[in-house]
């Protein structure tokens, strides 16, 4: 159910060449186009996560995927008329779509207990393998079907996943309505220590994969001279790559301390970077670069949500989730602006921004390494603390 949601929200990132080369648009200005869906679907993550913690998983998703589908068919309807205005407008209220993480996490969490809750987050991030789907097929459903019909499909397919929804879904026995006001449960969410360390961390590895999945079409078109079909479909590949590798991370998370994974995540995530810098020839150690850096951020993903599981205190998981979720894809917003800002038209090539990454992933290590310990306090203790 949440694919469905996460490919909505990734509509526009496979089509981004597309639109740049008919609306004439500079590196910038593609950027923003990606960019704006990502970081309202983060910043609306706050606001879902709490109400999910009020009104449960089955209530959010299914109000989620119904108001899901105006803006999938006012984003059409934008690029079929090529108004660069009207799709940025459109764009920002198609970001509604990504906030579904933020309900999906509590609600996986209240069918299991804690040692399981790794694995079991890990496979509902799993969805993500709806940025796959839209990478390899929006472009492509484009050339058969038309602009336009290609978002009605995704816009029908959205109100079937609420239909089913209503149909099938049902919260865990053990969840307990958390009726506090939202803001008071984002404020005691907001003072907790857990939630800022592992926004920071989440917006490093979700906000790698999120802005690599969006981005990663203009940057195999201008690198290596793709078409848009060609570039969808290794940004595919690296979705699925991600995708694959979040429940690993997950699962890998209920037998090792989470640390650890993180750790490997990190230092996996700069390395790879590093390599991408130098523009690995095409086919296959591009391939490698791109699927290796997938799979070192997809086990970082579900490392940390399920480092998440374990430290938040049980009434709040959904608000936590939410402000996690959040810097994770604000985490995604930036990196496409900094790669369309920073790309070197002369010797054509991304160096900056993939050094930027590189960095970022280095600090985050070194935090995670010397300040985080492996073995986490007691919950109850940390709900308690400011």
């Amino acid at each position: 159910m949440s694919a469905i949601n996460f490919w909505a929200w990734n509509l526009i990132g496979p089509l981004s060449t597309t639109y740049a080369e008919a609306l004439l648009l500079s590196s910038a200005e593609a950027s923003m186009l990606v960019a704006t869906p990502i970081l309202v679907g983060s910043l609306g993550r706050i606001v879902v996560g709490a109400l999910t913690d009020r009104f449960g998983g089955r209530v959010m998703f299914i109000a989620l995927s119904s108001s899901s589908i105006v803006p999938v068919l006012a984003v059409g309807f934008a690029g079929s008329i090529d108004s660069y205005t009207l799709l940025l407008v459109f764009g920002f209220f198609l970001g509604i779509a990504g906030t579904v993480f933020a309900i999906g996490i509590p609600f996986a969490n209240n069918w299991y207990e804690p040692a399981r809750r790794g694995f079991a987050t890990g496979v509902f991030g799993a969805g993500m393998v709806g940025t796959a789907l839209s990478a390899f097929f929006t472009p492509r459903m484009v050339g058969w079907f038309g602009l336009f019909p290609t978002h009605a499909i995704v816009a029908a397919a959205l109100g079937v996943t609420a239909l089913v929804c209503v149909v099938v879904m049902r919260d865990s026995p053990a969840f307990v309505p958390n009726t506090n006001p939202v803001i008071p449960k984002l404020r005691v969410a907001a003072r907790l220590r857990v939630t800022w360390e592992m926004a920071f961390l989440y917006a490093v590895v979700f906000g790698g994969f999120v802005a690599f999945a969006n981005y990663l079409p203009t940057y195999i078109k201008t690198i290596y001279d793709f078409s848009a079909v060609d570039a969808g479909t290794r940004t595919a590949g690296f979705a699925v790559a991600a995708v694959i590798a979040r429940p690993i991370g997950g699962a890998l998370s209920d037998r090792i301390p989470p640390k650890f994974v993180v750790l490997a995540s990190l230092a996996g995530t700069a390395v790879m970077a590093v390599v991408a810098a130098f523009q690995p020839p095409p086919d296959f150690w591009s391939a490698v670069t791109f699927i290796g850096l997938a799979v070192f951020l997809g086990i970082g993903t579900g490392g940390v949500f399920a480092w998440v599981a374990r430290r938040s205190p049980a009434a709040s998981v959904g608000s936590i989730t939410g402000i996690v979720a959040a810097a994770g894809g604000v985490g995604g917003y930036f990196p496409p602006l900094v790669m369309g800002a920073t790309y070197d038209a002369t010797d054509n090539d991304y160096t900056v921004g993939l050094a930027l990454l590189a960095i970022t992933a280095a600090v985050a290590l070194l935090y995670t390494a010397f300040r985080l310990h492996a073995r986490e306090p007691d919950t109850s203790v940390q709900a308690h603390s400011t």
